[in-house]
């Protein structure tokens, strides 16, 4: 069965030093959902990506390290509805960080 998340997805996250733009791509696996994101001239694989239904869609969460533009740990939590997602980042103590995206194939 599919998730509804699994795909690529152009992701946008509003930061203090401006949009940041990267690719991320779901796969359906056995043992659930795993995923790895394109940006800033790495790539990085997302850790503890979980998934829950809500009345809104569905709710996704995951933690990734990235070390560009600088070193930080984030955690993510995006609702998934149909081919958009919304929600927001977050990297330590710093304020939170508006997160959107679309699919771009299945």
């Amino acid at each position: 069965m599919s998730s509804g998340v699994a795909g690529t997805w152009h992701l946008r996250m509003r930061t203090p030093i401006g949009t940041i733009a990267a690719e991320y791509r779901f796969t359906e696996t056995d043992g659930g959902l795993t995923g790895t994101a394109v940006g800033a001239g790495e790539t990085t694989t997302l850790d503890d990506v979980a998934r829950t239904p809500t009345p809104e869609g569905e709710r996704l969460t995951w933690r990734q390290r990235v070390t560009r533009p600088m070193r930080l740990n984030l955690e993510y939590d995006v609702v998934v509805s149909g081919d958009t997602l919304v929600g927001h980042s977050r990297a330590g103590r710093l304020p939170r960080t508006a997160v959107s995206g679309e699919r771009t194939c299945d």
